[in-house]
């Protein structure tokens, strides 16, 4: 805290040089500024309500419960309503301009003299802290944070981390693993109006509690998920953004996710003199009447250790060190009561186990030069595995691989099949395979994914095959053995060596097979032509020159 306060007063003094620069500018070349008096309520009408009800509007502000308060205010601008009829029916149009400013009055009145607060507490105090966590059985995670009469649902879903948020802007496209939403329905604050597209209000709750998580998240290496945090709000009396920060870090922690540190955060507010700038209230954690009729809104979330977010409004003109000093220790000491009295002692650390409903991630690293064999043509080899299996597989260019299912087995399946992809065949090793083709010599078996050798007939038992259908059949899955790979690349593969062999086996010498080619080294030529019986013409004494029928003539 004190290094962001150092932090702010270096800044300040920067800008100074900037405002500086800028009033030269405005001095030489500005226009006139514009000016013009906005309506208010006539002084003689206020007066004259301010009499009437001070007092009432004292006691009508003084409860703890919102909808007590608003409905005795309800109940006071009626008798207003009466009273201003019976002094000046012309004056009804200011009424609820005069009920609003004598609120706001009674209430900063109330604070600066009394130093309480219209719900009796002091500067100092938290409304009443609770919170619980898995309320929501089949979701991943689950938090609930109450503060006061505001409550907030916070839900966690995990996924791969392919279902990141892809931004597009100006600059080069991004990616954002941790998402969270915020959403404030009308109910929350008694309201019966349709849910519509997200508004300002939404989309900057919103961003305010995702940048005061993301400091502590796990890194991608550690934790490969895509985190996703939606906030409802259920009821609403001011800080809501700050109760999603506090209900988000149950939900991340019930879901599993090993955050660092659980982060918490609370507002404070101020309320400055009208007549003395150097006169004002700093207090920790507004409700919405505070907020409406107080100077500022200070939010501040972090640890025990540090802060990881600050957001300001501010309805005065700027605001002093003094200032911001108090609220930075009003806030430190907020956040650490939130962590240490309300949500750990609920949920002490993240839970080890992820729910039974979140998907498992298992990350294996490839080489590089294998992606491609692992993603195929088009996406085929990768799409077929994910068809098979189920799973949900995501390659970064570096080589790393994540498998995402909730289903272990499909997991080890996926992965086993990954594996066979990239592995490099070895000489000698057992494979389980599948027989894909069948041929008059032989069979081929795909014994690693998209990796096929020849197991030929005469490797297909230790006994004589005559036939290789009588051996084996298309999708018959065998057990081969790696023998070789030939200076081709291909694969020589042998099932009779993943046999027991024989008792007394002794090899049998190959003879010529259909559709071999004969050994032509054993033929033994001229033994055959030595024991051929020959013909000695120099003893025959005459020539049979009769044509054998069909034959043709030759002369010698």
């Amino acid at each position: 805290d004190e290094t962001m306060l150092e932090a702010i007063a270096i800044g300040h003094e920067t800008i100074k040089e900037i405002v500086t620069f800028i009033n030269g500018i405005v001095a030489e070349i500005g226009k006139e500024k514009f000016t013009y008096e906005s309506a208010d309520v006539p002084e003689e009408v206020f007066t004259m309500v301010k009499d009437f009800a001070w007092e009432k509007m004292r006691q009508a502000v003084l409860a703890v419960d919102k909808s007590v308060r608003d409905a005795n205010i309800d109940a006071l601008t009626k008798e207003i309503e009466a009273y201003l009829t019976e002094q000046n029916e012309e004056y009804l149009p200011y009424l609820a301009d005069a009920v609003y400013k004598l609120e706001k009055k009674v209430v900063r009145n109330y604070l600066f003299k009394e130093h309480v607060r219209v719900d009796g507490r002091r500067l100092d105090e938290i409304r009443p802290l609770s919170c619980d966590v898995g309320l929501l059985p089949r979701v991943h995670g689950s938090g609930l944070f109450q503060r006061g009469q505001t409550q907030v649902m916070t839900t966690c879903t995990l996924a791969p981390l392919s279902y990141s948020q892809t931004i597009d802007g100006l600059d080069n496209e991004v990616s954002k693993r941790y998402m969270h939403y915020y959403n404030m329905p009308g109910y929350s604050v008694g309201e019966a109006k349709a849910s519509r597209s997200p508004g300002r209000r939404e989309i900057g709750h919103g961003a305010l509690a995702e940048r005061s998580l993301v400091p502590v998240l796990p890194s991608e290496e550690e934790f490969p998920y895509a985190i996703r945090t939606v906030s409802e709000i259920l009821m609403s009396n001011g800080s809501t953004s700050q109760g999603s920060v506090c209900a988000s870090t149950l939900a991340l922690m019930d879901a599993g996710v090993p955050i660092k540190k659980p982060v918490a955060g609370i507002s404070t507010g101020l309320i400055v003199n009208e007549e003395d700038e150097n006169d004002f209230l700093v207090f920790m954690d507004i409700q919405g009447i505070e907020d409406f009729f107080g100077d500022m809104d200070f939010k501040v979330a972090g640890t025990e250790d540090g802060i990881t977010s600050i957001q300001v409004d501010i309805k005065v003109d700027g605001l002093s060190l003094d200032i911001i000093r108090k609220a930075f220790e009003l806030t430190n000491k907020g956040r650490k009561q939130i962590i240490n009295e309300v949500l750990l002692p609920r949920i002490s650390a993240p839970r080890a186990e992820l729910s039974k409903y979140a998907p498992r991630i298992i990350t294996m690293q490839i080489p590089v030069d294998k992606i491609r064999e692992v993603i195929g043509t088009g996406g085929k080899v990768i799409n077929k595995i994910i068809a098979d299996t189920g799973a949900q597989i995501d390659i970064n260019d570096d080589g790393i691989l994540h498998i995402a299912t909730p289903d272990q087995e499909a997991a080890a399946k996926a992965m086993g099949i990954i594996k066979g992809i990239v592995a490099d065949p070895e000489v000698g090793i057992e494979y389980e395979g599948v027989v894909t083709r069948l041929m008059q010599f032989g069979a081929f078996v795909e014994f690693l994914p998209g990796k096929e050798g020849l197991v030929h007939i005469s490797k297909m038992a230790w006994s004589r095959v005559e036939n290789v259908e009588d051996a084996v059949k298309e999708g018959d899955v065998v057990k081969v053995k790696l023998l070789e790979i030939d200076s081709q690349g291909r694969y020589n593969l042998s099932m009779r060596d993943c046999m027991e062999k024989p008792e007394g086996y002794v090899e049998e010498e190959s003879a010529p097979r259909r559709g071999d080619r004969p050994n032509r080294e054993r033929r033994g030529h001229g033994d055959r032509f030595e024991k051929r019986q020959r013909r000695d013409f120099s003893e025959n004494t005459q020539e049979d020159t009769t044509p054998h029928p069909g034959s043709r003539s030759r002369e010698f």
